[in-house]
């Protein structure tokens, strides 16, 4: 679980911003929240962060995305590391940019944090916070390297800090060279943490597909609940010359694809679909379609590129509610604009699902931006998990939760306030231009109470 994130310098960004999923003494929905016992906390399973256009919602996003990469992939010999600081003032821009993640993995929460430039980082750290107190794993700072004692008398990792280029993690290099201390967390941005851009496609669609994948029968129930109008997704066997791709990359799977192996296809800007499996020597190539219901009860066959976005946009999303609601699940989704091309009615109806399947004992987790005030609605969401981005008049970003305003009572009509601008995070053009400062004051007011 992500139990805090914060950045500074980075984007819109200027000053440190701190997102917390730990949950006030709020009691509405209590019910769904995980409980903590060792740190005798609890830690919200959704977030949602809601602000007008360019006010740091998708920057907020882009923070994580470029950690996750950063820790994951690493960086080449000779790349700069794509930190993006605050630019509308010189100091900002000349200085390095901070994160600090809290996370929970198996029931132990650990803090890992850096600080970087273009060239080099500058800073890192790695540590384990106890039910008691806390223990240092290791910290980079300075070109040094300071272990915990467990770790001291380990060699090994002295060598590897030796070998850690200017422009690399530590965390990332150790694991590349086996080292199996800190792989948990490199493990979390790996495979815990998933980022669903409004562009993102689902890649491992065969299971929309193949009749015999154990998602297969889930995904297709889902998919009819949700009025899309589709009755069924399947595969269309094609000749695999008649994939539009390419001859060369044909020629090269037809050369390097081996007996029973599969690989994934996408073509755009139709959003085409293709998985090529090898089978008996030869290359059977399968297309994503839709089947429609006709009048008379039979099924009509569309292209994805003759589905509506709205339709193509539950397709990719799906996969990710779907393993939201599986109950062993500990993902983390970060889903950036949520409700891209989505009914309203259709948005609400996939986060209630996921929320029905929360608990105390459950370890996954939603975070999502949107625009759709709909979804603001204390019946559904608690304050604490309702955040919203704004700019102040500097072009600065800031990010604080409805939780910090202490006379929105569980009843209140949350929306109303928002749109009336009482809240923050609308676009300045519909409070009229005498109106922000008026604004940004009443904020400060209502916060500090």
């Amino acid at each position: 679980m992500l139990v805090s994130f914060s950045a500074k310098n980075w984007m819109s960004f200027r000053e440190r911003t701190s997102f917390t999923m730990v949950a006030s003494k709020e009691r509405q929905h209590g019910d769904r929240v995980p409980r903590l016992k060792k740190y005798q906390t609890r830690v919200l399973p959704v977030a949602a962060i809601y602000g007008g256009n360019a006010s740091g919602k998708t920057n907020f996003f882009k923070a994580l995305s470029f950690c996750k990469t950063l820790v994951v992939r690493g960086t080449l010999l000779t790349s700069l590391i794509p930190v993006e600081p605050f630019r509308l003032d010189s100091d900002s821009s000349g200085q390095p940019s901070e994160f600090t993640f809290e996370i929970l993995i198996a029931e132990v929460i650990y803090e890992f944090s850096f600080v970087a430039t273009r060239k080099a980082i500058l800073e890192e750290k790695l540590t384990v916070i106890g039910g008691s107190g806390e223990k240092m794993l290791y910290h980079r700072q300075g070109g040094k390297m300071l272990l915990d004692r467990s770790l001291e008398k380990e060699h090994f990792l002295q060598f590897v800090f030796q070998g850690t280029r200017d422009n690399q993690l530590f965390l990332t290099n150790s694991v590349s060279q086996k080292v199996e201390h800190f792989r948990p967390v490199y493990d979390w941005f790996n495979h815990t943490l998933e980022l669903v851009a409004p562009d993102s496609r689902f890649e491992p669609f065969e299971q929309f597909i193949d009749e015999d994948h154990p998602c297969y029968a889930t995904m297709h129930e889902m998919l009819s609940q949700l009025d899309t109008g589709i009755a069924q997704l399947g595969g269309e066997q094609i000749p695999f010359e008649n994939i539009p791709m390419p001859e060369p990359l044909k020629a090269r799977l037809q050369q390097d694809l081996q007996e029973s192996m599969t690989v994934r296809l996408r073509n755009e800007p139709g959003n085409e679909r293709y998985v090529v499996t090898r089978k008996g020597g030869e290359l059977i190539a399968r297309k994503l379609v839709a089947f429609h219901p006709k009048n008379d009860g039979a099924r009509i066959k569309f292209d994805m590129r003759q589905e509506s976005d709205g339709s193509q946009r539950v397709i990719d999303l799906l996969p990710a509610f779907l393993e939201l609601s599986t109950p062993a699940s500990n993902r983390v989704y970060v889903i950036d604009e949520v409700d891209r091309s989505l009914h309203t009615l259709l948005t609400r109806s996939l986060l209630e699902k996921y929320l029905a399947g929360c608990s105390a004992d459950s370890r996954k987790q939603l975070l999502f931006t949107t625009h759709d005030v709909l979804l603001m609605d204390q019946q559904i969401l608690r304050r604490d998990e309702m955040w919203v981005t704004e700019k102040d008049s500097y072009g600065a970003s800031r990010l604080f939760s409805f939780s910090e305003y202490k006379d929105i009572r569980y009843d209140k009509d949350i929306r109303k306030s928002y749109l009336q601008g009482r809240l923050g995070g609308i676009p300045r053009i519909l409070l009229g231009s005498s109106l922000p400062e008026q604004r940004c004051a009443d904020l400060t007011r209502r916060r500090s109470r």
